[in-house]
């Protein structure tokens, strides 16, 4: 694998408050804090997607163009879900849904939103508890990170794409046009690694390549966009 996702990244005004609403939704390894501020844990539900809570968001105003889609292998399983989550802090939010759709759309305890799917998804069948992290994006930015993540993909059809590590586990979808309007950062943003440190500087130049800017050097990371510009950090690397 070129380049190994090390976190998907949530923005947060308390990191830690929220890494411990996901955590015991999820349930996982324990709850890392980190020097920088973060919140971290490895979900038990889907342990190939380390979870990383980044201080610095600014109070939600508008809806995110990524959420989560979380599995149920029942009615019952899901009602659970959502009473779980009910009772931890999180609130049920309208994002347009219709009264006859059969998930539930919940926002957790910073707005987040994130859905609740009914049984029976065949196509995040297997997928994990987090089924899907579910994208506002054009076809290209699913074949950039196809590319960057040496993901294949498992959905193309029209716009719509979907990747999912060859290791199986939760599925990266974009829906193709009409994007939402960016009128806020967005909260969700993966961390990558290169497999070795000598790698640094030829991933650097593939991601560009392949379609990311990049945006500024801070340490010990470069800040990219991808082709849609949604932000993302490549670790790891030296001044």
């Amino acid at each position: 694998m070129p380049l190994r996702l090390d976190a998907l990244c949530l923005s947060a005004q308390d990191p830690a408050r929220l890494a411990r609403f996901w955590h015991e939704l999820l349930g996982g390894g324990a709850v890392r804090e980190r020097a920088d501020g973060a919140s971290e844990f490895n979900p038990a539900t889907n342990p190939g997607l380390p979870l990383r809570f980044r201080p610095g968001a600014a109070p939600k105003t508008t809806q995110n163009r990524q959420h989560f889609d979380l599995t149920s292998e029942s009615p019952e399983d899901q009602k659970a879900t959502v009473a779980r989550a009910l009772s931890l802090g999180a609130r049920h939010t309208d994002v347009g849904q219709l009264p006859e759709e059969g998930h539930r759309v919940l926002a957790d305890p910073e707005g987040n939103e994130f859905c609740v799917i009914e049984p029976g998804n065949k196509f995040l069948a297997g997928c994990g508890r987090i089924g899907a992290l579910a994208c506002d994006g054009s076809h290209a930015v699913g074949v950039f990170w196809s590319g960057a993540l040496d993901w294949p993909l498992v959905w193309d059809e029209g716009e719509e794409t979907a990747i999912q590590s060859p290791d199986g586990g939760t599925k990266f979808t974009w829906g193709g046009p009409p994007l939402m309007p960016r009128t806020a950062p967005d909260r969700f943003t993966p961390d990558l690694v290169p497999e070795a440190p000598a790698a640094y500087e030829p991933e650097a130049a593939r991601l560009t390549s392949l379609g990311a800017r990049v945006l500024t050097w801070e340490a010990g990371h470069t800040v990219f966009s991808d082709p849609d510009g949604n932000e993302f950090r490549l670790l790891g690397g030296t001044a």
